[in-house]
């Protein structure tokens, strides 16, 4: 690609229209050890209350890595995520019938005017807040069941939920202070100004819920993991696969893994030319399993650093936690464990020891059962080992979380370091933990 002008920091300002489209000319290029920085849309709640958008997101149009071939791997470094919004709203949603077609996150219309992904106003403050631009009725295609507005301190790292009053305050500015980007199309959620939770306390942890790299065809970016993507098999939109293209053409960007976060290190599949890394979704917090279905949504600056991994091939994301993320078992071992290690080995006449450090499988589907056994499958056949030895290291050595119902989980355990070596991970495992 000699033509294009790769550059050491790209600056992204632009989001997709809720799809991530193999097809659309990239128009980002960094160059490999490049620097991605984006200014990121909030995710789930303002495209969902957004007509127009052809997906449940708004992630940043992707970028171009230098040298990324089909069957390569990019490792992603998160550099530093920063919160940007002052206030957002999340919750439990209900979807309203007859506002969309068989997907509603995907094919919305207009209950009265039958408009298909119409224009919308803003009107007031409240539920019935987002109207069509053509005949005026509510449309908005999800209300909360039992929502909160929450308000920020970004250096203290905590957030209160807040009062009616201050909600409709909140939702009369939404733009100002969700801080969406210029260039974000989705109607802000805190015009909602949903309020069932009164002065909760949380701890902010931010982290993306979307990072990864372009689908081999056409998804709707919040569809990218086999969870949501099951709402694509038989779909009558233009969208709609078969359940074999699903899992042939993901990426799984979509993980809404909470270790995604500040420190940690991500590596994706390339299944297109020049792999289109994309990111977005940041949350302000979440625990395992995102258990209400969302969380809160944040506007926020990403700094992310790229490196293509050549003839590494991954079915789907592999992480590299943070210490402090990795479950108990599969912490990397200290040296007075491995001095003692060595101790008993020698008692018993135990010649061989294995040096290990831990990796994490990103596995899903339709359902936590197929999501776990999808993720053990993915170790296995990259690491070239039988499933069972899976199990047991799993087992004794890890755990499995879970990232999101209803279908996403963390294969966590420790890998031996001649497995490493021979996958090409070796000197990226030890920069991130020692060794």
């Amino acid at each position: 690609m000699a033509d294009k002008d790769f550059k050491p920091v790209v600056f992204v300002d632009k989001f997709t229209e809720g799809v991530l489209d193999p097809n659309e000319e990239m128009e980002y290029f960094v160059q490999d050890g490049g620097y991605i920085v984006a200014n990121t849309a909030p995710g789930c709640w303002g495209p969902m209350l957004t007509p127009k958008l052809k997906g449940g997101h708004e992630v940043t149009k992707p970028v171009y890595v230098e040298g990324a071939e089909v069957g390569d791997s990019v490792a992603i470094y998160i550099k530093d995520l920063q919160v940007t919004s002052i206030a957002t709203s999340s919750g439990k949603d209900v979807v309203i019938e007859g506002r969309y077609e068989g997907d509603p996150f995907v094919a919305k219309r207009c209950p009265s005017c039958g408009t298909e992904r119409p224009e919308t106003r803003i009107e007031g403050t409240g539920p019935d807040a987002i109207r069509c631009a053509v005949c005026g009725a509510d449309v908005a295609a999800f209300k909360f069941e039992n929502g909160y507005t929450i308000v920020f301190d970004h250096e203290k790292g905590i957030g209160i939920t807040v009062s009616e009053e201050i909600a409709r305050a909140i939702g009369e500015n939404p733009r100002y202070y969700m801080q969406t980007p210029a260039n974000s199309v989705q109607n802000p959620v805190v015009v909602l100004a949903p309020h069932d939770l009164v002065g909760t306390v949380a701890r902010m942890r931010p982290f993306l819920g979307q990072l990864g790299s372009t689908p081999s065809i056409p998804f709707p970016d919040s569809h990218n993991a086999g969870d949501f993507g099951q709402l694509l098999i038989g779909a009558t939109h233009e969208y709609g696969m078969t359940k074999e293209q699903l899992d042939e053409h993901r990426t799984d960007g979509h993980m809404d893994v909470n270790m995604t976060r500040k420190g940690a290190v991500v590596i994706v599949p390339v299944k297109v030319k020049g792999a289109g890394i994309y990111l977005g979704d940041m949350h302000a917090m979440q625990g395992n399993g995102e258990i209400a279905g969302h969380t809160t949504d944040v506007a926020g600056i990403a700094t992310v650093q790229v490196k293509v991994l050549k003839g590494v091939t991954v079915e789907g994301p592999i992480i590299l936690p943070n210490e402090d993320d990795l479950p108990p078992m599969a912490k990397p071992f200290t040296d007075e464990e491995m001095d003692a290690a060595y101790v008993l080995a020698e008692q018993w006449g135990q010649n061989q020891i294995e040096e290990s450090y831990p990796l994490c499988f990103v596995g899903t589907g339709a359902t936590l059962n197929e999501a776990t056994d999808n993720g053990l499958m993915r170790a296995s056949r990259f690491l070239g080992i039988p499933y069972a030895e899976v199990l047991n290291r799993a087992t004794i050595t890890g755990a499995i979380g879970i990232g999101r119902l209803p279908g996403v989980v963390a294969v966590t355990f420790l890998v031996p370091m001649e497995l490493l070596d021979k996958k090409g991970l070796l000197d990226l495992v030890q920069d991130k933990y020692g060794g």
